[in-house]
């Protein structure tokens, strides 16, 4: 199975694109394909090369405008050759030299997965932040399970699973795209699965430094429920998150920007809509997160 790689860059992080890229170029046993995009900018010149007599390469394209993370990660899988395609943030980079040969292994003989989620670790320290483990019970990183979510750009994806359900929502611009992506995927009988044996390096930052974080956030909660769930549940899907952030958020501003968000999701319309069957949620509720938290 071959193996393609979408990078996302705004352009700004060269040093930290090229270590990307070379972590994916230098996989054992890879050959992978890497398509880098950017993202409302051009694709810096890079040093990292593919080894010569490699079958590895490397392809650019340039959006004209900022699209967006899913819109991106869309045009980007539109260029891959791949059956399957990792997902990379720029300045994000594989621990070791042999997630892909373990990825490519994974999906020959596993052909109902349809997601491995990374295990993300700190360069620095070794910490794994909660949200990073894709899972109600966070506490051990290192156990591998099935999920119902997975992180965007720690990832591998069978590209025709990817495109059976449309790929990644691209309205939603940043926030929540994966679930929208893993939910349908769940619906249409595929696996998602955590595994702690593929570990990606990322410096350890918050969501929350992007400005438009608490806005999108519940905008596209809300339209995750209103494009995926029947409504009984979408309702009690968005009753819980208005408890839970009430709860947990102190700071008046994210909560004001967070609640303009919510009532926008409900304005505006949220693409088309698809609920689930009630099985796929009986499903979910089976593998330890319910479509309501």
């Amino acid at each position: 199975m071959k193996i393609s790689c979408v990078i996302l860059t705004m352009g700004n992080r060269i040093a930290e694109l090229d270590r990307a890229v070379e972590s994916a170029l230098t996989q054992t046993d890879g050959d992978i394909e890497v398509v880098i995009v950017g993202n409302g900018a051009d694709v810096p010149a890079l040093t990292a090369r593919p080894f010569p007599g490699s079958a590895a390469t490397i392809k650019t394209v340039r959006l004209e405008h900022n699209a967006g993370i899913p819109e991106g990660r869309n045009r980007g899988v539109q260029e891959c050759s791949g059956d399957i395609v990792l997902f990379l943030d720029d300045d994000g980079w594989y621990a070791n030299s042999k997630v892909a040969a373990h990825v490519r292994e994974r999906f020959t003989h596993e052909p109902d997965l349809a997601v491995i989620s990374f295990r993300v670790m700190d360069p620095e320290g070794g910490s794994v932040q909660r949200r990073h483990v894709p899972r109600l019970r966070a506490g051990d990183p290192e156990r591998s399970s099935p999920v119902t979510t997975f992180l965007g750009g720690a990832c591998a994806i069978r590209k025709s699973a990817f495109l059976q359900v449309g790929g990644l929502p691209e309205k939603f611009f940043y926030a929540h795209e994966e679930t929208d992506l893993a939910w349908r995927l769940l619906g249409e009988g595929y696996r998602i699965e955590y595994d702690a044996e593929t570990v990606m390096y990322h410096p350890l930052v918050l969501p929350s430094r992007h400005t438009d974080f608490f806005r999108l956030n519940a905008r596209n909660r809300v339209w995750l429920a209103r494009r995926n769930l029947p409504w009984p549940l979408a309702m009690f899907y968005l009753l819980n998150w208005v408890v839970l952030t009430l709860v947990r958020e102190r700071s008046m501003p994210a909560i004001k920007s967070w609640f303009r968000g919510f009532f926008e999701g409900l304005r505006e319309p949220a693409g088309e809509r698809r609920p689930m069957a009630w099985r796929t949620a009986w499903r979910m509720l089976r593998l330890g997160r319910p479509p309501i938290v």
